[in-house]
């Protein structure tokens, strides 16, 4: 089975995104930076907004646009109804992002089980499957640049007949810059450099000079074009988000310069091979590829000290990190695969099985799960926990089974086939039935216009599936009835309202899945409905 799998690299990469990810975004409620991108993206549909794009009617310039039209044009061709269809593009970006990971490996080594071992690595790891959801642009931003360093390197590895790297790696480099600005530049492209003239130095570099200023051309104009556009046609607006954006970085979630420092436990599964991937002085005599070592180690590490000197933190700007730590933790893992039957220093085996073994369990222990579960234990619920246990328990056993002949690379793709499994039986049951103030929020009555008074979060409005105008006492109202949603209605919002409106409370709106009482229950999910009546 693994020799089929290594003998298809990419076909692997691909199925294996899709078995992560498809199952999870299909289950997955929408997250407020989701809806952000897809309610713009919803209204480039709609109002024909592709250019000076708009969340709710109101100017979005914080973000460029290339990641909103790419939701935008597959909801066109999958139905705009299914919130799927506006997440595929995303997952599409997860695979380009594991094939480059692939390619880049293959020239660095020229091996295509090591590639396809840090392929996996990247599209496994915790955050790169997170960010997706969570922060919907950074993958497209990192995974263009990805790719476009890929061809950067070929441009500076080749000695000739290096013109098409130079117009992809532009090409790429632009896309990036048109899906998050200079973001991708400063944590992936800068660190690349850095690590890349530490590493190879820059051979025949004088020859190159035109290419990589025809690249940077590019790749500017590509990425900036829309800046530019938006600067021209609205430079009020422009400059007043543009100011607000720069002014975050160095007041906005201000953390101390060691913040990121647990950086590699952002790769969930890997967090332990992560950590002695770092070990520079244990890993040196060990891996079969010292320079290729050295360039994924400085790449990380240069990544990681550009970030901290960023005032503004934030846990998921660690995500591109993970891009060169997926390669580094490829090196440590490889070492494993070849070695671990003839290493008998019990320092170097401990972590091995500490780190197989907790994985295993999850599988084993699955079962477990049941007794928590009880009554929800029915219907579907039930089939999907049957089938969850069966492949999960079997993964479990077989992992012990070979962590145990010191199998690594069985170990290794039963740890892949673990997360797989996870995402395709076990999720479905997180749509367990939702507790009784759970109610969202559905556009039922056309005929009634409905407006805002204070927040309302973007998720309720995406539900809601139209734009949401907010109320202004002082701004004349046309319709005699109309619908009121509100976070939470002050005394005095509602004796100015009772003033010119009779007030009917129809009905309160939750997307919370919590319990009132729970620390994770969002007060900014919930909203009351009113219909009100001029007097």
């Amino acid at each position: 089975m693994i020799k089929r799998l290594e003998k298809y690299p990419i076909l692997t990469i691909i199925i294996t995104v899709v078995l992560i990810l498809l199952p999870c975004f299909n289950y997955l409620d929408i997250t407020i930076m989701e809806a952000r991108n897809f309610i713009t993206a919803r209204e480039m549909i709609n109002d024909g907004n592709w250019l000076l794009t708009t969340m709710n009617g109101e100017p979005r310039y914080q973000k460029p646009p290339l990641p909103t039209w790419l939701a935008a044009l597959s909801a066109l061709v999958f139905g705009t109804k299914s919130l799927l269809a506006f997440r595929l593009p995303a997952i599409l970006m997860v695979i380009i992002m594991g094939i480059s990971n692939y390619l880049l490996t293959l020239k660095l080594i020229n091996n295509k089980n090591k590639a396809l071992i840090n392929a996996l690595i990247t599209i496994t790891s915790f955050y790169v499957i997170g960010i997706v959801i969570e922060a919907p642009w950074d993958i497209f931003t990192h995974g263009f640049m990805l790719f476009g360093l890929y061809n950067l390197f070929l441009l500076f590895e080749k000695s000739n007949n290096y013109w098409k790297h130079t117009l992809l790696s532009g090409v790429f480099i632009g896309l990036s810059i048109l899906s998050k600005g200079p973001v991708s530049l400063y944590v992936l492209f800068l660190p690349f450099l850095i690590a890349y003239g530490l590493t190879y130095k820059y051979k025949n570099f004088k020859v190159k000079i035109f290419s990589i200023f025809s690249l940077l051309i590019l790749a500017i104009s590509i990425g900036g074009w829309w800046y530019l556009y938006v600067r021209l046609e609205d430079p009020e607006t422009f400059l007043a988000i543009a100011n607000k954006e720069t002014g975050n970085w160095s007041s906005y979630n201000v953390r101390p310069f060691y913040y990121y420092w647990s950086f590699f436990t952002q790769s969930g599964l890997w967090t332990i091979p992560a950590f002695i991937s770092l070990l520079y002085p244990y890993l040196k005599t060990r891996v079969s590829n010292l320079k290729a070592y050295k360039f994924t180690l400085l790449w990380t590490v240069a990544a990681v000290v550009l970030l901290s000197v960023i005032p503004e933190k934030k846990s998921r700007y660690l995500m591109p990190v993970l891009i060169p730590l997926a390669l580094n933790i490829g090196s440590y893992i490889e070492y494993l695969i070849k070695n671990f039957k003839q290493i008998r220093d019990k320092r170097e085996t401990i972590p091995v099985y500490f780190n197989f073994g907790l994985i295993a369990s999850i599988g084993i222990l699955f079962p477990v799960l049941g007794f928590f579960l009880g009554s929800y234990l029915k219907g579907q619920i039930l089939f999907w926990f049957i089938l969850s246990t069966l492949f999960l328990l079997v993964i479990g056993v077989s992992m012990l089974i070979h962590l145990k002949r010191k199998s690594l690379k069985q170990v290794f793709y039963l740890s892949v086939a673990l997360v797989a499994s996870i995402c395709v039986f076990a999720l479905p049951m997180s749509r367990i039935q939702n507790p009784s103030h759970y109610n969202p929020i559905k556009k039922t009555n056309n005929a009634i216009k409905v407006y805002s008074l204070g927040y309302v979060s973007p998720e309720m409005i995406w539900l809601y599936g139209d734009k949401i105008e907010s109320y202004n006492h002082d701004k004349a109202i046309r319709e005699k009835t109309f619908g009121l949603l509100t976070n939470e209605l002050s005394e005095k919002d509602k004796k100015h309202l009772e003033t010119k409106y009779t007030l009917e409370h129809i009905d309160t709106y939750d997307l919370n899945k919590t319990e009132t009482s729970s620390r994770k229950y969002r007060s900014r999910l919930k909203n009351d409905y009113f219909i009100l009546t001029k007097r």
